[in-house]
């Protein structure tokens, strides 16, 4: 019988989604349930959702509030140690205090950290990187985040900011990121800008079928879904754009290997996660080029993540028990 106590809903806060999982204290998600991210809204209203989709998937669980040990939440941007997210660029938030709030609405403890943080920890514990000691995480998505295990644990760094690996420069007069600087892997490699560029080369007259693949299917915006029927349909603008941006992630991971002498590097995020290895093989492939020590590239596995959609919010559950159990 499980002890109700032990039972915490991680939720993911995704650059196109929101997914809340109730998960007991031997990792079986009990319930789940999710919803659009709207960007748009203010974060009070953004934080009034979260909350009552945390309910939703409570009550679908047959629990109440009171069964649960913690709501733990992966959020986009910096989060300092009080759950404040100082800066989150994709969502348009600055120093908004996001555990207080849910907990405010909730009332229950919640945990808050970085969602790349998350996903990656629950690649670690749970998915491609279980077993390792030396790990880091990239996930792909909106943006391009990070996240480094060293010595088995979750590494912060000084002010609790380590791991922004998609803000690496990789080309100095490249494209505005969203940071403000020019040049970041996200500016190069991200679902953003290979939407970007898409659009660009569709605007300058190049066939295409995204278009006619967003409309219909009801998409504003370039999900991951849109890309892998673009690639089935092998159009060219699509292919072009892709293998791109897995060249630029490929140099990612290697100034990531070489920095940091990892043992695995998992490649996660909705990308990732559609594609797997055909992703990921590129990558891996230009990563190797780029390593400066040769012999790590049959030392160091460059894997996607297998967690797929429940990384983050799984590994927003692993969080919270690092912390309450502290």
């Amino acid at each position: 019988m499980r002890k109700r106590k032990d039972i915490i809903v991680g939720v993911d806060m995704g650059g196109t989604s929101l997914r809340a999982l109730v998960v007991d204290g031997k990792d079986k998600v009990l319930a789940e349930d999710k919803m659009p991210t709207n960007p748009s809204q203010k974060a009070t209203r953004l934080i009034a959702g979260v909350a009552a989709l945390v309910e939703k998937a409570v009550h679908a669980a047959k629990l109440t509030r009171s069964d649960l040990r913690a709501v733990s939440v992966g959020a986009p941007g910096t989060i300092d140690w009080h759950g404040v997210v100082l800066r989150a660029p994709n969502l348009g938030w600055k120093d908004v205090p996001l555990g207080q709030q849910l907990k405010a609405r909730l009332g229950v403890p919640v945990v808050v950290d970085n969602d790349v943080n998350a996903g990656v920890l629950g690649e670690h514990a749970l998915g491609a990187g279980s077993g390792v000691q030396e790990m880091a995480g990239i996930f792909v998505g909106t943006g391009i985040g990070g996240a480094i295990i060293a010595r088995g644990r979750l590494y912060k760094g000084s002010s609790g900011a380590a791991g922004e690996i998609g803000h690496t420069v990789l080309m100095v007069d490249g494209p505005r990121c969203s940071c403000g600087h020019r040049g970041c892997a996200e500016a190069l490699a991200s679902r953003t800008a290979m939407e970007r560029d898409v659009r660009a080369a569709i605007k300058a007259g190049r066939p295409s079928a995204v278009s006619a693949i967003m409309k219909a299917r009801h998409k504003q915006r370039m999900t991951s879904s849109v890309i892998h029927a673009a690639l089935n349909q092998k159009d060219a603008v699509m292919r072009e754009v892709m293998e791109r941006a897995q060249h630029y992630l490929g140099i990612l991971v290697a100034n990531v290997v070489n920095l940091l002498d990892p043992e695995r590097v998992v490649i996660g995020g909705g990308i990732a996660e559609r594609m797997g290895e055909d992703f990921v093989a590129p990558i891996r492939t230009t990563a190797c080029e780029y390593f400066l020590r040769q012999a790590d590239a049959r030392r160091v596995k460059i894997l996607p993540g297998t967690l797929g959609d429940n990384a983050g919010a799984l590994g927003a559950v692993v969080l919270a028990r690092l912390r309450l159990d502290k």
